[in-house]
């Protein structure tokens, strides 16, 4: 069991999708991470082993060398694409409860803001950390955070913005937010974006990167 866990955890972190992507090179041809959960799973691997034994320590590891500067965002989003064709097989035992997440989490672009390269790559480490993502988009307004927040009420609100325009609408998005549920938590993130001006808008952590933001998610349920 701990051998094919390790290479499902080693295709993850190379990125390496499935036997018929030829990235990285001297994997072409080999399976990846889709057909090493495949194979453990009919082997009778348990789903929990899966994710928390080869998923959520590979993408520990895609984050740390992220934020150390070691690979980049175009290798980090080929570790999120395995990471997310493995997870593909897991869905079932999500639904059926077999699996547990750690929490949800409800992530948005702010409104007035269309970019999400940075939102979309933050929700992909999240949720290979094992939590839940309920991915609203761009242009959010709060309304729309209220109303996802209303489906799953013990949700964690992530916005970003990557516009100095667009942070202002921030603020009175948590206000919102906080008003109608004083006890959800907020994190903001975006390249325009400092920890100074997260505690300014009443939001309770700064995302600075994803690997941050996942830590600071961990500490609520640790």
């Amino acid at each position: 069991m701990e051998e094919i866990l390790g290479r499902i955890k080693e295709c993850v972190i190379v990125g390496k999708i499935n036997a018929s992507t030829p990235f990285p090179p001297h994997m072409k041809g080999m399976p990846g991470a889709y057909d090493y959960a495949k194979e453990a799973l009919e082997e009778g691997v348990a789903p929990s082993e899966v994710m928390n034994k080869a998923l959520v320590p590979a993408m520990d590891e895609v984050g740390q060398r992220f934020t150390e500067n070691k690979i980049f965002v175009p290798q980090m989003l080929l570790s999120a694409k395995a990471m997310n064709a493995a997870m593909a097989l897991l869905k079932p035992y999500f639904n059926s409860g077999e699996v547990k997440r750690k929490g949800t989490v409800i992530i948005g672009t702010i409104l007035g803001d269309l970019h999400d390269i940075g939102k979309n790559l933050c929700g992909m480490m999240i949720e290979g950390a094992g939590w839940e993502v309920i991915d609203l988009g761009v242009d959010v307004s709060s309304d729309k955070f209220i109303s996802a927040l209303q489906e799953h009420p013990d949700a964690v609100i992530g916005m970003s913005a990557l516009l100095t325009t667009t942070m202002t609408n921030m603020a009175p998005a948590i206000q919102a937010i906080k008003g109608y549920s004083p006890q959800t938590k907020v994190m903001v993130g975006g390249a325009p974006l400092s920890r100074e001006f997260a505690v300014s808008i009443g939001a309770d952590a700064y995302g600075k990167d994803p690997q941050e933001s996942v830590k600071w998610l961990d500490s609520l349920v640790s």
